[in-house]
């Protein structure tokens, strides 16, 4: 006996509603607009559009001037005699800077007077000063001799004879950069954790051994980035020096001036090499810096 064959039953309109599966509505990603800075990028790109034609169509500037004298032999040497001034200067103000440093964090009161009074005077008097009082030594001391403090003297020699107006430029320059670098090297030192220094003393390790390989490694961290800043304004110092006739580049440059009355032009080769001189030492900051966060990455 076969079974009636049971007829589909349309399913409910609620059935049907629960099986539909509606779509998710479509989301639309508006972005914000910044009208403002639009406006702002296009009044500086006016600006610099303005500037630039004021550059190229102001016959004014002398460009086939500056051209001739930009490699000229004498501008070559005045850029020389600025970078060496700048090598000697912060060579002599971080050397003697680090020592003030160590000083001042010595735990020894004299130490840490005598660093914080050479910081505090060679801060107070103007570069120019300290220049103009080297390069006039000669007037207070007119002979300078060697021995035994408070005893015979074994030998002595001309002050003029001993400090040249580059040497007094030097000195100048170093000592001044002394004060500056003293607190760059300190404030670099007191970074670093002293559980660094704690531990290297717990495992036996000599001091200097602590400061050299330990404590100044982390610190340049922190000290190469002023200590750039304070390179790249010496660059710029050493112009200070022209009041000694020495042949730095801004002497070098007053003087061609002063012959061929060509001032904006000759004052812009001395832009020129300021520019490429700071420049090339901020790219060499930049890859000093890089090197020493490595232990950051």
């Amino acid at each position: 006996m076969t079974r009636p064959a049971v007829e589909a039953r349309p399913q409910d309109s609620e059935d049907v509603e629960a099986a539909e599966v509606e779509a998710p509505p479509t989301l639309q990603v508006v972005t914000t607009k910044h009208p403002g800075r639009w406006a702002a990028a296009a009044g500086v790109g006016v600006l610099l559009a303005m500037a630039a034609s004021a550059l190229i169509t102001n016959s004014a500037w002398d460009w086939d001037v500056v051209g001739e004298y930009l490699f000229a032999p004498s501008v070559l040497h005045a850029v020389l005699f600025t970078l060496q001034l700048t090598v000697l200067g912060i060579g002599i103000g971080f050397l003697l800077g680090t020592v003030l440093a160590i000083m001042r964090l010595s735990k020894n009161p004299l130490l840490s007077s005598v660093a914080w009074g050479y910081v505090a005077l060679f801060r107070s008097i103007p570069l120019i000063l300290q220049l103009l009082f080297w390069y006039n030594l000669a007037l207070l001391y007119q002979r300078i001799s060697f021995g035994i403090p408070f005893g015979p003297s074994f030998f002595d020699i001309g002050t003029m004879d001993l400090i040249s107006p580059v040497t007094a430029a030097v000195l100048g320059l170093g000592l001044h950069q002394a004060a500056y670098c003293s607190e760059i090297v300190r404030a670099g030192l007191l970074s670093v954790d002293p559980g660094q220094r704690e531990a290297a003393a717990a495992l036996g390790i000599p001091w200097r051994r602590q400061l050299f390989r330990i404590i100044l490694p982390q610190a340049m961290r922190s000290i190469v980035p002023t200590a750039g800043n304070e390179i790249i304004g010496l660059v710029k110092g050493t112009s200070v020096v022209y009041i000694m006739a020495l042949p730095e580049l801004f002497y070098q440059i007053q003087v061609i001036y002063s012959r061929n009355g060509r001032v904006i032009a000759l004052l812009l080769v001395a832009t020129v090499w300021y520019l490429i001189i700071t420049s090339v030492l901020s790219v060499a900051q930049h890859y000093v810096e890089r090197h020493y966060a490595r232990g950051r990455r």
